[in-house]
């Protein structure tokens, strides 16, 4: 069995209220009496994608636990590389495998530099497919990105959501051993299909999405922040737990 938790889209600017909310959900998953096996962050760090942001960043995602990363579209490559990551500032996609327990993860770059829109462009595609073809025939993998690669039915969410999608679809069609599809971007927790399998949405970290049905302003800024548990248990089955922390 492999425990992950999932956030998203802490959006840091150097303001107290996002640092405040995302030390409270650090300090909730540092406080659990079983520690996750990883936690997991699908993007928008930053929220200007300047180095002081991921600076913040490299100081508040610590843990028991290994803490994997993929960027988003408020983020910034050779930023984020340099602070965050500690390497060489480049603008090439930033994509990473992770080997946690008896599953793989990969953190995948889908941003398009100055776009909300997403895409995975055609380096990444190879990389994903030549990073699962070498793995052990009995290795569970989970793929995971910034944004969603369905609709989830509101404009703010749907106008930015992943381009080409079916490029990512075929590509798992031959690749049975993906379990399922993390994802953040659209500010709310969520969990629909894609390519047969689950796509499972963290929630925010920053402000949560109002779908149109509960009011007119997208921006729900008073909700306290959440995230994921997921569970992938020797069945090769996923299950999601959510949490807000108060």
């Amino acid at each position: 069995m492999t425990l992950l938790a999932h956030i998203s889209d802490l959006h840091l600017d150097g303001s107290e209220r996002a640092t405040r909310r995302a030390t409270r959900v650090m300090d909730y998953l540092r406080a659990l009496p079983h520690p996750v096996d990883a936690l997991l962050v699908t993007g928008d760090i930053a929220d200007h994608g300047d180095e002081a942001e991921y600076e913040e960043a490299a100081r508040l995602l610590t843990g028991p636990f290994p803490v994997l990363t993929c960027p988003g579209n408020h983020d910034a490559r050779p930023a984020y590389r340099k602070a965050l990551l500690r390497e060489a500032p480049d603008q090439g996609p930033i994509n990473r495998v992770h080997h946690i327990g008896g599953t793989t993860i990969l953190m995948c770059d889908s941003t398009i530099p100055g776009r909300d829109e997403g895409r995975l462009d055609t380096q990444t595609l190879a990389w994903i497919d030549t990073t699962l073809t070498a793995l052990p025939q009995d290795t569970p993998a989970l793929i995971a990105f910034h944004q969603p690669p369905v609709e989830l039915h509101h404009p703010l969410p749907d106008s930015g959501m992943l381009q080409e999608p079916g490029r990512l679809a075929d590509l798992l069609d031959a690749h049975p051993r993906v379990v399922a599809v993390l994802t953040g971007h659209a500010h709310t927790a969520a969990a629909s299909t894609f390519a047969a399998r689950p796509l499972i949405i963290g929630p925010a970290i920053t402000w949560t999405l109002r779908m149109p049905w509960e009011g007119d302003q997208a921006a729900d800024r008073d909700q306290p922040p959440g995230l994921a548990f997921h569970i992938l248990d020797d069945d090769r089955r996923l299950t999601t737990h959510y949490r807000v922390v108060l």
